[in-house]
This record gives C-alpha cells, structure tokens and sequence, in this order.
C-alpha cells in the first residue's frame, strides 16, 4: 500500500481523493494476487499482459522457494506460481525460460520440504481451499510426468510427487467437475472458484457468466469458462473483453476478485465516516449503494453472490449518509442464533455479525420508530458476540487474518450498540489493544502495520473506556499519540502485507486508506471516549 506523506498531513484531501478514485476506478484497488495471476498464467497465455504475469511471479517467489506473506498462508499461492510455471515450462518447451526453469525448481523442492513436515496444519481457513488444494496438486504431477524427458533442464524423472495434504483429497472436485460435464447448475458461491474444475469448466452450460462478462468475480474463473476465445465456434466477445479489461487495469497481475465496486465503497465510506472525517459523497455513489439492494441484500460484486458483510456495511453507511435504508434484507442470512455471511457458510465470521449489529443499530438511530422489529436482534447480537471474545480481550476472524480488524469492528459494534452489558467487553478489548503495542508505537500480528495500527487507533479513540481526565483516558491518550506517530513517520511505506482473506490473501488499497485517513483524523480530534 503506498500512502505519499502529504495525503498524510491532510486527511481532508485524502478523503477527497478516495472519494474520487470510487468513481474513477469503479472496478475496485485490490493488491495483484499470486494465486490468481498464477492461474491466470497457466489458463490464458494468450491474454493481454501473460510475460508480465510470469514476470510477477518469478519475482515474487521468496528466498525459501515459496510464495506468501507469511508461513501459514504459503501453501495455496505457491501451487498456483508452482503449477503456472511448469505449464510455461511444458508450453514453451525447447524455448524455456533459464529464470522460469529455475523459479519452478526451487518451487518444487519447497513444495516437497513442506510435504515432508506435514504442509500446514491445519490449513487456513479459505475460501475452495479444500478444492484448490487438490486441483493444483493433480496438476503439478501430471506436468512433473509430462516434463520428464523434455529438453528443459530438471530432475524431473527423479522429482516426487506430491501427495494431499491430511484429510484432503479430490473427491469433491471430481464431484465439481462431474456435475458440471452433467450441465447442472453450479451454487454461485462455487463459481468464484471455477478454476478447479479444469477442463469441466470450459463453455459449462451451469456457468453463469454476468453482462459485463464475468464468471464469479474471478479471472482466473473467467478464463476457465473462456477457454482459448480464437478457437472455432468460441466466440464469447464480453468474456474476452472483460478480461482484457482486467489486464489492462492491472497491468499483467491480477486481484483475486474484480470487480468489488460495492464492497470496496461501503468500507471505503463507512470507516471514513465513522470517524468524522469531513467528506462530499456525490450522489452516484449513494445511489450505487442504495439502489442495488433487493430482498436477498446486496453482493461485493457482479458475479458474485450477495452477502451478508457487504449488505450489512451499505446498509449502516446509508444510515451515516441520512438516507437510511430498511435492514430486513439481513433476515434472510439469521441462522436462529448469528447471521451467516451467506446461506449455508460453514462455520461464522464475528465481523459479519458487528456489520450487522451496526447495521440495525444505526437504523434504529435514524428510525427511532423501528426499534420494536431490531431491539430484540440488537440484544441477540451483542450477546453472541461477548461469547465470541477470547480470554485476553480480543477476537478472530475468518475474512481477516489479523485479529486487530476482528477486534475493532467487534468492539466498536458494542460499544456503541451493545448497551451497558457490553461495557465490560469493550473496555477488555481495549486493554488488549494497550497491552500489545510495539515500542515503536504500532501494533500488528506479524509485525507492525500502518493498517492494523489504523483499527487499533479507531478502537482506543472511540471505545477505549476511559473517563475524562482519568489515569486510564491519560493511558489511552499516550497510546493513541504513539500510534499517530508511528503513522505518520510511515508516510511512503509502500506497502503492507496482505491480510484480507479470499482464495488469496489480499489488501484492498483504498479501504485501508480510508482506515489510516480515519485513524489520523480521530487522533487530531478526539479524546478517548468513556464507555
């Protein structure tokens, strides 16, 4: 993520430029991902910007052979990079890359190490990871046979295969494949994820493919539908040039899922005005948030489905704006005790369900009369969010890896919606927050961030629990300053690690803007609250 230290020293103008860049770049500001680029490498070498995207994953594979921001979250993009690079291999043949043969080694023999210590255990918790897994680990062997006796230099006649990792096989993808040869329709959550099912995806008549040409969001699921568009009775003009499109955007590499025209402006909004920062939300945007909400709620995205997080976010974002919204499209996703994140999610998401609480929480503000149809939920909520809060304070999640986003947005929610009964709660979380800042005044999983210092900041400052003039609110001041500090002194950083969570880690550019913009201005204007 790059921040120019004068956006820094003026959130005003920053929060202007966001605002701008939601209409300018309607498509969404996503980090490229290896994942994606690397099936995007494999499945459409004749696509705009294909030696760009082996570029980039050359270049991005770490000194240990692997790909990923950290060790956990290793496994899915390195057998992406792994398997797109052999197939450049087996395709290019007596015309090889030195540089690629060499990425593809080194990939491969990382790949083995970590076959040996187990993979990773237990995988992490990532959208189709049990079909990704399988999918790439089939294909790498395959392309291991097909490269023994070719003119690319390699062990391949000696290079193992690779086996699944425990309690993973491919019984589901066969599955996958064989209900799509069928032309049975494929569950929308499914179709993010096309990729795995390799050649059963090409021209699937179960697809859904949007009007602007997308399968899931997904290139590299698009591209799987697509197949090879110069083939004979393969015309399919939209798919094509939204893929064309895609690359041109990015520049070779690609994001894990585009477009996130909803998803990226209610984060982008909510965050900023949830902290007060002053900001002119033209009427476009207002308009693209409101009117696509129906009776199932709203998705991040043409081709995908909608979702519980996104409609939630939109929903308390118009209630910010003045022009709220009725939140009964949320009902669909109440599973009798939380909100799922969509029909039929394996496991819950705690961030989901603050989204939701502040969703209703916020109506009932700008609608007092409709406090009889959500109190209720309110209280429910807040409920089942405490019995969610780990010992030290702090929370989880599934669609972030850090636990300073789950921590924020679950304190926030209470703090201001949770009633008295979450007071407790939301001063706990925020004495994890002062426990585990840095010396150098960040804060961070892995290490510190101008990100997750972001959330921490928006935390202390606005449900830190401290009474004016108090030792505590004096605590949380000289913590907060640090933070602001620390931000500041990260103006140029030019990037953060990716912590979002899709089939790849990712990092939304503009929302964790909006989030350091927000943060800067609640430490200029705001003293810590009492709760």
């Amino acid at each position: 993520m790059s921040i120019h230290g004068d956006a820094l020293t003026d959130v005003a103008a920053e929060a202007r430029a966001l605002v701008s860049g939601l209409l300018t770049r309607p498509w969404g500001d996503a980090s490229p991902s290896v994942y994606e680029t690397g099936r995007l490498a494999a499945l459409a070498p004749w696509l705009t910007g294909h030696a760009e995207r082996v570029a980039f994953l050359v270049d991005a594979q770490r000194p240990d052979g692997l790909w990923g921001p950290h060790e956990h979250y290793t496994l899915v993009p390195t057998l992406s990079a792994a398997d797109a690079l052999l197939t450049e291999l087996a395709r290019t043949s007596r015309a090889f890359s030195p540089a690629v043969a060499e990425a593809a080694g080194r990939a491969l023999r990382a790949l083995e190490r970590l076959a040996r210590r187990g993979f990773v255990a237990p995988l992490p918790d990532m959208p189709a990871i049990e079909l990704v897994v399988p999918s790439l680990i089939t294909s790498i062997n395959r392309l291991i046979r097909a490269l023994a006796g070719s003119p690319v230099p390699g062990s391949w006649e000696s290079c193992p295969l690779l086996p699944f990792p425990e309690d993973i096989d491919d019984a589901r993808v066969r599955l996958v494949r064989e209900h799509l040869r069928q032309g049975a329709p494929l569950p929308m959550k499914l179709m993010h994820a096309l990729e795995v099912a390799g050649e059963a995806a090409l021209r699937a008549p179960g697809v859904v493919v949007t009007p602007e040409g997308t399968v899931g969001a997904s290139p590299a699921a698009t591209a799987a539908w697509l197949g090879d568009p110069g083939g004979p009775g393969r015309a399919a003009p939209a798919a094509r040039e939204h893929l064309e499109a895609v690359a041109r955007l990015s520049g070779g590499p690609v994001p894990c899922a585009v477009p996130i025209t909803v998803f990226e402006r209610g984060w982008v909004l909510s965050w900023l005005l949830r902290a007060g920062v002053p900001v002119d939300v033209p009427g476009e945007l207002v308009a693209s948030l409101g009117d696509r909400i129906d009776p199932d709620g709203v998705a991040a995205g043409p081709g995908l489905p909608a979702d519980a997080d996104t409609t939630s976010v939109a929903l308390y974002t118009l209630a910010l704006l003045d022009v709220p919204r009725e939140p009964g499209s949320l009902w669909a996703y109440h599973t009798g005790t939380h909100f799922g994140t969509w029909h039929g999610e394996d496991g819950y998401s705690t961030t989901v369900n603050a989204h939701v609480l502040d969703a209703f929480g916020q109506y009932m503000v700008a609608r007092p009369d409709a406090r009889p149809r959500y109190a209720e939920a309110v209280q429910r909520l807040a409920d089942w969010l405490r019995g969610r809060q780990r010992a030290d304070g702090s929370w989880t999640d599934r669609w972030h890896v850090s636990p300073y986003y789950a921590t924020a947005s679950c304190a926030l929610a209470l703090g201001e919606f949770g009633g008295a009964a979450s007071r407790r709660s939301v001063r706990l979380a925020a004495d994890w927050v002062l426990s585990s800042q840095r010396p150098d005044g960040s804060w961070g999983l892995w290490d510190g961030t101008p990100e997750e210092t972001a959330y921490a900041l928006y935390q202390l400052l606005l449900a830190g629990g401290g009474a004016a003039g108090s030792a505590r609110s004096r605590r949380l001041s000289a913590a907060a300053e640090r933070g602001q500090e620390y931000l500041l002194r990260s103006a140029g950083r030019v990037e953060d690690p990716p912590m979002w969570v899709d089939k790849d880690l990712y990092l939304p550019v503009a929302i964790v803007r909006a989030v350091v913009a927000g943060a800067l201005h609640l430490a200029r204007s705001v003293t810590p609250s009492e709760h």
